[in-house]
């Protein structure tokens, strides 16, 4: 007989280390209060340094460990400097979330900058390359250990006048893939969050008009929250994922899966399609 499957631990992370890159606020800064939370010590590298030096904070008064480091994640010595980091300070790495994004404002695609395009895979690909590349073999020193890449709903079908955010997301959903099948048998799972429409600092600042169109555009009729986004980041860098390894987790309300049309409504009942 089978027997039960054990409950999920309240600190799933326990005795882990873990690293977040562009942590300063939106998902990053909620992600790596999450991981702490579980139980992980959290390393977290941003370029606004004061800002992220914050989220650190928060996270030790609260009673978690967390370590602030300065942080371009386009820079192969930063990118090997934030491991290190964790090294020196905890003795070892076991988790990782690559959430750093960049991208020009949103225009055709002739009428983007070069530089800005650069800027955005730079970004996006070389900095979720670079991070995958350090923290890869101190994972395999501690033993094995679960990266978690920060893409877009945005890297699995085009949007228009996001020329260079499409690419850099999409460059990411390939680059996770190779690397979950080059270490599955040492002990490293690789997968990709692609969020949809989550409020964040930029949709809060857009306005209420443009949250509610936003949630709209969703089967489930709202946006999602960065909570939900961290909840899923640290599953997949807990053991409860030990199976899954390459995948992408769309985290949008159910985008993905089609259009779903507004109900229409007649006589307080459901028109059926042939009515409509």
């Amino acid at each position: 007989m089978e027997s039960n499957p054990s409950p999920i631990s309240p600190s799933p992370l326990g005795g882990k280390v873990a690293v977040v890159a562009g942590a300063s606020r939106g998902i990053g800064a909620v992600t790596a209060r999450a991981l702490a939370r579980a139980g992980a010590a959290v390393v977290l590298g941003a370029r606004d340094t004061q800002a992220v030096e914050q989220v650190a904070a928060d996270i030790r008064f609260d009673g978690g460990r967390a370590l602030a480091v300065s942080l371009d994640v386009g820079d192969a010595a930063s990118s090997e400097r934030l491991v290190q980091r964790a090294l020196e300070t905890f003795g070892r790495l076991d988790a990782a979330f690559n959430n750093a994004t960049d991208g020009p404002m949103p225009a055709p695609l002739a009428d983007i900058d070069p530089d800005e395009f650069d800027q955005g895979i730079r970004t996006n690909v070389r900095g979720t390359f670079l991070g995958m590349k350090y923290q890869i073999p101190a994972m395999l020193a501690s033993g094995g250990g679960s990266i978690v890449n920060m893409a877009s709903l945005a890297g699995l079908q085009g949007h228009s006048g996001l020329s260079a955010y499409v690419a850099g997301k999409a460059g990411i959903v390939g680059l996770t893939k190779v690397a979950a099948l080059d270490y599955a048998d040492q002990g490293i799972r690789v997968n990709v969050v692609a969020p949809g429409p989550i409020l964040t600092h930029h949709l809060e600042a857009a306005g209420e008009e443009a949250q509610r169109l936003a949630g709209l555009s969703t089967p489930m009729r709202r946006v999602g929250r960065s909570e939900e986004v961290a909840a899923a980041v640290v599953w997949l860098c807990s053991d409860q994922s030990s199976f899954i390894t390459g995948v992408t987790l769309p985290i949008d309300g159910g985008q993905a899966a089609g259009n779903k049309p507004p109900r229409m409504y007649h006589q307080g009942r459901p028109m059926e399609r042939q009515e409509i």
